[in-house]
């Protein structure tokens, strides 16, 4: 049975978070851990990300999607840690979903920038750390 309250500090940490840890498989097998910011979620199920189609990170991925997603409340001495797929989407109402004013500085050729890449997140199981224990969950439990 899923514990009500893990699932709401979970949602609430997502929440207030401003930044997500994202984990990857890197070259030779070493992982590989790079800061983003946290765009869009729906929940704990999915998220959207972006980043540059340039990057090392695109190609791994395209070559292998499992990931995870980090976040971290240091004044709670809270984590959340959530396992699952990253796609790289091409539907472009993704990308209008996460274009705002400043993304061109990023992308100076506009929401169709070839290097305007979007991610999508989505999640298999979650492990929640908080008050001195660990609560793993399945995303089809919540």
């Amino acid at each position: 049975m899923i514990d009500e309250q893990v699932i709401f500090e979970s949602k609430e940490l997502v929440d207030n978070s401003k930044i997500v840890m994202v984990g990857t498989n890197g070259e030779s097998a070493y992982p590989n851990i790079k800061a983003m910011m946290r765009l869009e979620h729906d929940g704990l199920k999915k998220f959207w990300l972006s980043t540059n189609t340039s990057t090392k990170r695109v190609k791994l991925l395209k070559e292998d999607g499992k990931a995870c997603l980090y976040f971290v409340d240091e004044n709670k001495f809270a984590g959340l840690m959530l396992i699952g797929n990253i796609e790289i989407v091409e539907d472009r109402k993704y990308k209008e979903l996460l274009w705002n004013d400043g993304c061109e500085i990023y992308y100076p050729l506009g929401i169709d920038d070839p290097d305007y890449t979007v991610l999508c997140f989505t999640t298999e199981s979650g492990n929640y750390y908080r008050h001195l224990k660990n609560v793993t969950f399945k995303v089809e439990e919540i």
